[in-house]
């Protein structure tokens, strides 16, 4: 039976009087709630609260640490960077690498998120590899071929034992804060897809249980429908990660 992930991406938000608080509250809820066996909660806090989360939910299984990203070198002079063997070292059992703002806006390109998944499976930290295309590469009907390349590039030069490491996160960047909106039809298109590259690759045994979650804003509402496609393992939340209220119920949608 494949894993299934609720991962709250928190981004570049929250002070730490709220990240304290959100966190208590997440805690609260796995203490007192039996999450089903095959579930797994991951937060992903900004950098400067990872140590002390690590810590805080690290008696608890089903409640793990994913850092927002790392470099691909494991040490040097890169200022502002945090390396894969740092995060390993405080506790930190994730790390996402190639979300779409980082693509986008620090213009990480495939080779560069190969070399950062190559880095993170060496310090025993799961990537959480994100793929995904745009409107414009929507709107030409090109997006099959776009996130095949991302895999191809990025990820299909692993060995079969690595890349069962892997998550995978399929965001579709052209319903993200644009209005437009993903169906869970197309989420479940797009998630069969992914894993058929996956068997085409490595086989049907390795892709069949690989773990990919949809990352296209999910929340409450939505989350029980989305969840409840076949090949849709849970979700990669953004702005509904930020609140316990609605977090906490797409935890439940399981």
């Amino acid at each position: 039976m494949r894993k299934h992930i609720v991962a709250g991406n928190w981004k570049m938000n929250l002070l730490a009087q709220e990240a304290e608080t959100l966190s208590n509250a997440i805690v609260a809820y796995i203490k007192q709630n039996q999450i089903e066996e095959n579930t797994e909660v991951i937060l992903a806090p900004p950098a400067i609260y990872l140590k002390e989360l690590a810590e805080a939910t690290e008696p608890f299984a089903k409640l793990n640490i994913a850092a927002q990203n790392c470099h691909q070198a494991a040490s040097g002079a890169f200022t502002g960077e945090l390396s894969a063997p740092m995060l390993s070292n405080i506790g930190v059992d994730y790390v996402i690498i190639g979300h779409s703002e980082r693509r986008l806006y620090f213009q990480e390109s495939n080779e560069v998120l190969r070399q950062k998944i190559l880095s993170a499976l060496s310090n025993d930290l799961q990537p959480i590899f994100c793929c995904g295309e745009d409107e414009a590469i929507r709107d030409q009907d090109q997006h099959e071929d776009f996130i095949a390349q991302q895999l191809k590039e990025s990820l299909f030069d692993l060995e079969a034992s690595e890349i069962a490491q892997c998550v995978i996160a399929y965001e579709p960047i052209w319903a993200i804060g644009t209005g437009k909106t993903a169906s869970s039809e197309q989420a479940q298109k797009m998630h069969h897809f992914i894993r058929s590259l996956i068997a085409k690759q490595y086989g049907n045994d390795l892709a069949n249980s690989m773990t990919i979650l949809y990352g296209g804003s999910c929340k409450p509402s939505n989350a029980k429908e989305l969840f409840s496609q076949p090949d849709v393992d849970g979700g990669l939340i953004g702005g509904a990660s930020l609140s316990a209220d609605q977090f906490i119920p797409i935890i439940e949608s399981f």
